[in-house]
């Protein structure tokens, strides 16, 4: 795979800069376990979708670029398209297998970069995190990455999905420990779907309850 530009590793960092600048203004933003990334080689960040800001409180928390999986129909406008490509942004249908889009997340990841997923497929409706589609586990067996677990809490309140524009308000971003490779190896994509949505809920649950906030209802599933 062609390494990263240096224009375009600068851009970035540069579009993240303005980022942080957005999030400290408008946001109590905070963000925890940034020990738990990898300080080198691949690795897959797995997150709970809240908000359309989500990907914006995930690149500002993270400390090495990360790459994104959006839906294709996100691309349709040349000038967002254009712009959210220039951040990294990898179009991916949900409606079909997409083959080169794997490949290409896969040689990333291969390459040593870090590849931010949202496998809920959709921004939650109530707050409360769906199960996970279990169609990444096939990147994590190929790319031999490590899994980060990243819980985004807060962003709901914020910007709920039937609002048409966000309000200020605490926002939290925590990384989980890593899920290794070997491990990942020996579950089904099914297990490693399930793996990952019991520890985010659980991650969400004990979060919540430090914020002195109502923990969301999750019945008999875990947490």
């Amino acid at each position: 795979m062609k390494p990263r530009g240096k224009l375009e590793i600068t851009w970035y960092w540069v579009a993240r800069f303005l980022c942080q600048v957005f999030t400290l203004i408008c946001f109590r933003f905070r963000v925890y376990g940034r020990r738990n990334i990898p300080s080198k080689g691949g690795f897959i960040v797995v997150a709970n979708h809240q908000s359309f800001l989500d990907p914006i409180f995930c690149g500002v928390a993270a400390t090495r670029p990360l790459t994104y999986m959006a839906r294709d129909s996100l691309f349709t406008s040349p000038i967002f398209s254009g712009m959210i490509r220039s951040v990294r942004a990898i179009p991916i249908s949900r409606d079909k297998a997409d083959i080169s889009t794997m490949k290409t997340v896969v040689a990333r990841l291969k390459a040593g970069e870090g590849v931010c997923l949202y496998p809920e497929g959709t921004r939650t409706y109530d707050g409360r995190i769906t199960s996970f589609k279990a169609g990444f586990g096939l990147l994590c067996r190929r790319s031999k990455s490590p899994v980060v677990p990243l819980l985004i809490d807060g962003a709901f309140e914020c910007w709920p999905r039937h609002k048409k524009l966000f309000s200020s308000g605490p926002i939290l971003v925590a990384f989980g420990k890593p899920l290794a490779p070997e491990r990942a190896r020996t579950m089904t994509n099914e297990e490693l779907a399930d793996w990952v949505t019991r520890t985010l809920r659980q991650m969400q649950h004990d979060a919540r309850l430090r914020q002195g906030k109502q923990p969301y209802d999750y019945g008999d599933e875990s947490p």
